[in-house]
């Protein structure tokens, strides 16, 4: 039995999201659907991040297995020509068999892109902030998620998982013109957790909650207390690292 590694990218705007599900079509269930086809068995396709409707990835991580004597680019080859173009495997390999794509990734890397300007190109993967922010006071807050924390406040109040701590390495606002991108690194990440960091973030940078504010609603272990969640489309799965 091989174990194979694929390097996914993907436009999430036409999904349900990463994960297989029954209302709808997902990342997961088509590439599963051409491997099947490839393959002629059926496989179960393991994500790195299971990233929420209308994300998208830049370098999502996922495994299999298979009995098959395909090489791992017969199989990529054949995967691209059968996946709809918002799917695109850039590398498969063979990996130990040991490896999971979720549960051996030490972090993964997420950016969410703001543009502060109306764009008719960025409309689906943009989220467009008509407020001014007070850029640095973003910067600052988000020097705060630095380090081991409980960001109960900050997921989805039904997320199923035995504890809310995550350890970030980085977290920081990069500006160029009229955009905005947030970039975070974390060991893991909850349901939810980065859409509504960025959208309390902007809640600060507009002046509608203050830096302290911010403090005590990480402290506060209650998703009431933090802002909404910002739109899905601005949100990008970049990296994950093993």
């Amino acid at each position: 039995m091989r174990n194979i590694k694929l390097l996914v990218e993907y436009d999430g705007r036409n999904y349900v999201g990463w994960q297989r599900q029954e209302n709808g079509t997902s990342i997961q269930g088509t590439i599963e659907s051409a491997l099947h086809q490839i393959l002629q068995e059926s496989v179960n396709v393991i994500g790195a991040g299971r990233t929420d409707s209308g994300v998208h990835a830049r370098g999502q991580v996922a495994n299999f297995r298979s009995e098959t004597a395909l090489s791992v680019e017969q199989i990529r080859g054949g995967l691209n020509a059968l996946l709809p173009e918002d799917i695109v495997i850039h590398h498969a390999e063979n990996v130990a068999e040991d490896f999971h794509a979720r549960y051996s990734a030490k972090s993964r890397e997420y950016s969410y892109h703001i543009t502060l300007e109306p764009s008719a190109l960025l409309r689906n993967y943009a989220w467009h902030v008509k407020y001014r922010l007070d850029r640095s006071l973003m910067q600052q807050t988000a020097s705060l998620l630095v380090g081991v924390h409980d960001f109960e406040s900050f997921c989805k109040t039904q997320a199923e998982v035995d504890h809310h701590r995550c350890t970030v390495q980085r977290a920081y606002w990069e500006e160029q013109g009229s955009r905005l991108y947030f970039h975070i690194t974390a060991d893991r990440f909850l349901h939810g957790m980065v859409r509504t960091l960025v959208g309390t973030m902007v809640d600060v940078g507009r002046g509608y909650t203050s830096y302290e504010d911010f403090k005590d609603i990480l402290a506060k272990k209650d998703r009431t207390e933090a802002g909404m969640a910002a739109p899905a489309h601005g949100l990008v799965l970049e990296s994950v690292i093993y």
